[in-house]
């Protein structure tokens, strides 16, 4: 397909590599080791308009398409781990879009308007100690109480989540109705009975926060609630497809970093008489490295051509092909970037395993990919079930 980017998204990219290489990059080994990073990284995003660029302006956004997003999540990597990224991404791609499709003026005013900004950080969330993947099996629930609802429950897992100002809240309103009974709520978490149980401590993606959280007898009005009773599931479905597309992107091109500085590593390391790069078996691994990240920018581009053209052209809801490519998109860039980052910390030898070395880092980051937003075994159950076997 032709290239998908206009000069404004061009000029977009720039400012979000900038942003990346100039004030967050310089900062990495200090916030990987904080294991946070300040809130200004959010205040500044904001500003900068990196957040809001693909949202309606009347929302707060640029008035931009989803180009711009992938745009996003191809230069983020470049500050130097994924859990900074990861974070923002939540802010951006996870937690808002359903806010921008379903919420009400207030709603979008209190919420995601400042969200865009950078004012408020926001989390999506989803799973919890006894269920992840299988969002059926959710137990938080609320029950109605007058104009309120009482929420009790807890989740796990959640990116942003020891700061949040606010939660996109999957929770079952109808308790017995599986699929059915679920809703999604916009929860403050400033509200009485609202904790952080604990900040869980990860293999990687360090800089970002994760967090179990605990709901009990919080009360919040209903007017919290995003779009109707009972459709929760429906609304994750299609809010999952902007998730993992960006996830997918933003992957893709990390991956392509960690190559090239491969291969820049490769040419100043001697062993055996002459660069390892030169070294036949590594050139056909990283030909075939290569060849597949191209194989994996096609097919998300691709999926997000058509997420661009029903979502932001059209104004339509997500087609089960367009989910099936981007489900696709996203096994399949997890499988592939999970081979470059092994194969890269072993083209480094020992020193991949020295935290001196930018590749043990992603090696870490991105064994995520796999698990986040649905594990690589859950899509594929889901496209089998699209593909009708």
């Amino acid at each position: 397909m032709a290239t998908p980017y206009t000069e404004s998204h061009q000029m977009f990219r720039k400012t979000v590599r900038d942003f990346c290489e100039r004030e967050l990059r310089p900062h990495m080994d200090q916030w990987e080791e904080d294991e946070l990073f300040p809130r200004w990284v959010f205040e500044k995003a904001g500003e900068l308009g990196i957040f809001g660029a693909h949202y309606p302006e009347e929302h707060g956004g640029s008035g931009g398409d989803y180009w711009y997003s992938i745009a996003k999540g191809e230069e983020l990597p470049r500050c130097g781990s994924a859990g900074v990224p990861m974070a923002l991404m939540v802010q951006s791609d996870m937690a808002t879009p359903v806010l921008s499709d379903l919420g009400t003026p207030e709603q979008i005013e209190e919420f995601l308007k400042p969200a865009l900004r950078g004012e408020k950080i926001a989390a999506l969330g989803v799973s919890e100690p006894g269920c992840g993947s299988d969002v059926a099996g959710m137990r938080t629930w609320a029950r109605r109480d007058g104009d309120d609802y009482v929420i009790n429950g807890s989740k796990t897992f959640i990116t942003n989540g020891t700061r949040a100002d606010f939660i996109t809240l999957m929770l079952k309103t109808q308790p017995e109705a599986g699929h059915a009974g679920i809703s999604i709520v916009t929860f403050p978490t400033d509200v009485k009975g609202f904790h952080v149980s604990k900040k869980l401590k990860k293999i990687g993606n360090w800089s970002s926060d994760t967090a179990e959280l605990f709901f009990e007898d919080c009360r919040i009005p209903r007017r919290y609630l995003l779009g109707e009773e009972g459709e929760g599931f429906r609304y994750l479905m299609q809010n999952f497809q902007s998730e993992r597309l960006i996830a997918s992107a933003s992957a893709t091109a990390g991956s392509k970093l960690i190559l090239e500085e491969g291969i820049a590593y490769g040419r100043d390391r001697s062993a055996f008489g002459k660069p390892i790069i030169k070294r036949e078996v590594w050139q056909h691994k990283i030909v075939d490295l290569a060849t597949k990240l191209e194989a994996c920018e096609a097919l998300t581009y691709r999926a997000a051509d058509a997420y661009n053209q029903e979502r932001y052209v059209d104004k339509t809801q997500v087609s089960f092909e367009t989910t099936k490519l981007i489900s696709m998109a996203k096994a399949f860039v997890g499988d592939v970037t999970s081979e470059v980052a092994d194969s890269m910390l072993q083209f480094h030898g020992g020193w991949g395993y020295i935290e001196e070395y930018h590749v043990a880092r992603a090696w870490r980051d991105q064994r995520l990919f796999r698990l986040g937003g649905g594990t690589t075994e859950t899509l594929r159950y889901y496209i089998a079930k699209l593909m009708g076997l």
